[in-house]
């Protein structure tokens, strides 16, 4: 065995099957093993001969010369294929098929052996790719080196074919390697340990050939016992309560909800939510002011107060995002129908709230058809269950809304009433009481808002999108000038985009491709939308997946809104992350602003973003603040692919728990149930499988509270109840 040896470089596989040189000058005044591992590339097989330095007996091996990582090069290859063939399925060799279990195998000393020795140079890999990455590591903080060195750990293991050991490794039982992510030098040295024990008591092998195996597992144990499985256990529950802080009662998940400016139109709203088990509010720059952020904020400490309850703050910045500008606004005027049968006859009148301005919202148990304000107090002294108010609509309809109840609510009173047919209410529309002569005025309807404008695009149609807010806002509802008109005020896009490639808006759910494109227009030939088309509206998102568009990881919006972030929210989430410089900008404002306490969420929601997730989580260690990861899944989706979707999630939620950094789920949780009040099928098992992360966040909606309850049932349910109705199968002296 060769000593003293300088190793200059190493020859490594890619996981696409070719080799890449990763230069690397690295002096080891020390022992070197050398491990032979066959390769597959291209159905051929070749050998490969690495190099691992093993440390001493005081874990004291000089290093000198050692070649400092720059740039986003990494020891482990972070091409996404999942396709790699590392090692050949001989240099795996399967353990015989005859027999079961460990004591029959124990038969086969010669195949334990070999087993020892694939998983030695597993276990070695792992080592020298902690070495290789042994700057990169040192600049981490202190609090996540163990983490940062078990995912280097983790992302070397990933980078091997290692199919035909999973194999080997089930056949005696012994060890899971998909289940070894967040603790994998220590299940490594586990399993070498026990097949060591398994291979010593074998009664019918004369030699002992892992000696050398024991002795460094004696020695892992006396210097790296930071290591141990339950040490990265602890490391992960610890690193989660940082951020999200710490689980009430008997939950297992938090519960993320998003709240805006609608929050602040029912009294009870936050409390409910916070009731219903939220555990974590989030608000978004990108909508609202600072004004209504600080309402919701206060609102929401004070019922997690009066509650007892805990409830964190998550604050969105706004990020580069692309989004349409606002259209034009529609009239102010808000549909009130009733509900009909396929003949056209009325099955349940339309439902509309009458209030005074000040009361508020209507209690949340009742949900509306429409919110109608009456800008005259007298119209709750004079109004009483029974009466009929009668009113012409906005197209001069008669039309006649009959109270049926009457509700005290936290600021007022309000009434509830019926309508049969349909009508459309505007502000300063009179209400009055026929009597008998003649007739009683009794209040105005006020403060309507104006209806969401859109344009309804179909495949074929033409899109001009303008850099210029102020051209062809008339054009926005039809084909005056031979195509729908747009705005998007960011330079981003209009310098980026070439004809040809795709974009899509509104979280795809509209796709088109650019025909041509100026300094300040961009033509787009839409190409998939809904049979009767698809409404785009305001502030509606655009992705362009083919374009190498660059963006600055914090725009200056972000930075105001970090002033206020840093004095009222727990958290900051990250948007559209791409890089690490745009970590690097993030590190700096706040070492500037002296916020190392500050949680950080990075959200992952592009595919430069999740493809360089490995090198995001390692540059945000170099940091104290407590660090989280959201899966944004609708902006992801649309970037790489909708078929993707759930190969990235759970390699993001991989890397992760390698990483020990809590997960937020995200997206499109429970939506059906949100906004219609019934879930899909789908929608309740892919809830279910938000389990997987540390919190799970549902957006805001009609039944949002509803939601939260039914949501905080599937997460936290007690498997442990389902046993109940087979115990009786099994003899009362066997059950713990």
């Amino acid at each position: 065995m060769p000593s003293s040896q300088a190793i200059h470089s190493a020859d490594v596989f890619s996981r696409r099957g070719k080799f890449s040189h990763l230069p690397c000058k690295l002096n080891v005044k020390q022992s070197v093993e050398t491990v032979q591992l066959w390769a597959k590339i291209k159905n051929t097989r070749t050998t490969t001969t690495t190099a691992f330095a093993t440390p001493n007996e005081n874990d004291e091996g000089e290093r000198s010369g050692s070649h400092a990582c720059s740039g986003e090069q990494v020891f482990v290859p972070l091409e996404n294929n999942y396709s790699s063939n590392y090692l050949d399925e001989e240099a795996a060799g399967s353990l015989p098929e005859s027999g079961s279990g460990v004591f029959q195998m124990a038969e086969h000393s010669v195949n334990l052996a070999s087993l020892l020795d694939k998983l030695k140079a597993l276990h070695l890999h792992v080592l020298a790719s902690e070495q290789w990455n042994a700057s990169r590591l040192k600049l981490c903080h202190k609090n996540y080196v163990e983490s940062a060195k078990n995912l280097i750990h983790y992302l070397a293991l990933k980078c091997l074919d290692i199919e035909p050991l999973k194999y080997d490794l089930a056949l005696i039982s012994l060890l899971n390697l998909e289940m070894v992510n967040s603790s994998v030098l220590a299940s490594l040295t586990t399993c070498i340990e026990l097949l060591e024990n398994l291979q010593l008591n074998s009664s019918r092998t004369g030699k002992d050939v892992s000696a050398g195996i024991s002795t460094q597992g004696k020695l892992y144990h006396q210097t790296n016992g930071n290591f141990t499985i339950n040490t990265m256990r602890m490391k992960a529950c610890l690193n989660q309560e940082l951020l999200l802080g710490p689980l009430q009662g008997s939950r297992c998940t938090h519960i993320m909800t998003t709240v805006g400016e609608e929050a602040l139109e029912s009294e009870t709203l936050i409390a409910d939510l916070i009731k219903a088990g939220t555990s974590i509010i989030r608000i978004n720059c990108a909508h609202g002011s600072p004004e209504s952020w600080s309402e919701i904020i206060r609102r929401v400490k004070r019922s997690s107060q009066m509650l007892e309850a805990p409830c964190r703050i998550l604050m969105d910045l706004a990020g580069p995002k692309l989004r349409t500008d606002n259209l034009k606004p529609g009239p102010c005027v808000v549909k009130v129908s009733a509900k009909k049968n396929a003949t056209g006859k009325v099955t349940f009148p339309a439902q509309v709230w009458l209030s005074h301005k000040g009361a508020g919202a209507p209690p949340p148990h009742l949900s509306p058809d429409a919110v109608l304000f009456i800008d005259d107090e007298n119209f709750f002294t004079v109004v009483k269950v029974g009466d009929t108010l009668r009113f012409f609509d906005a197209r001069g309809k008669k039309r006649m809304l009959k109270i049926s109840r009457v509700f005290h609510v936290f600021s007022g009173t309000g009434f509830m009433a019926e309508c049969t047919r349909t009508a459309y209410v505007s502000s300063g529309t009179e209400l009055y009481i026929k009597r008998k002569k003649d007739r009683l005025p009794v209040g105005q309807v006020v403060d309507v808002p104006p209806r969401e404008s859109s344009i309804r695009l179909r495949v074929g149609d033409l899109l001009i999108i303008s850099r210029d807010s102020t051209c062809g806002e008339d054009n926005s509802y039809g084909h005056a000038s031979g195509a729908y008109r747009i705005t998007c005020s960011s330079g981003y896009l209009f310098d980026a985009v070439k004809p040809g490639e795709r974009i899509a808006f509104d979280d795809g759910k509209i796709w088109g491709v650019i025909k041509g494109t100026t300094i300040s227009e961009i033509v787009v030939s839409i190409t998939h939308a809904g049979l009767r088309g698809t409404k785009l509206g305001s502030q509606k998102s655009i992705n362009i997946p083919d374009s190498n568009i660059r963006f600055k990881g914090v725009t200056s919006k972000d930075l105001v809104d970090l002033e206020f972030v840093k004095s009222h929210a727990d958290m900051v989430g990250v948007s559209f992350i791409r890089d690490t410089r745009d970590i690097i900008v993030l590190r700096q404002e706040l070492e500037e602003r002296k916020l190392q306490n500050l949680g950080i969420v990075l959200k992952i929601e592009t595919k430069s973003g999740f493809e360089k997730l490995p090198l995001l989580l390692l540059e945000a260690m170099k940091s104290s603040n407590p660090l989280g990861v959201m899966i944004a899944r609708g902006d992801l989706a649309v970037e790489c692919g909708w078929e993707r979707l759930a190969d990235i999630q759970e390699e993001i939620l991989s890397f992760c728990s390698a990483a020990h950094i809590p997960v937020i789920w995200a997206t499109q949780v429970l939506e059906s149930l949100v906004k219609s009040r019934v879930p899909t099928r789908a929608e309740i098992t892919d809830a279910a499988s938000g389990r997987k992360a540390s919190c799970v966040m549902l957006n805001k909606g009609r039944h949002i509270v509803e939601a939260i309850s039914t949501l905080d049932n599937i997460l936290n349910l007690n498997s442990r109840q389902m046993k109940a109705e087979v115990k009786s199968l099994v003899p009362s002296s066997h059950l713990v």
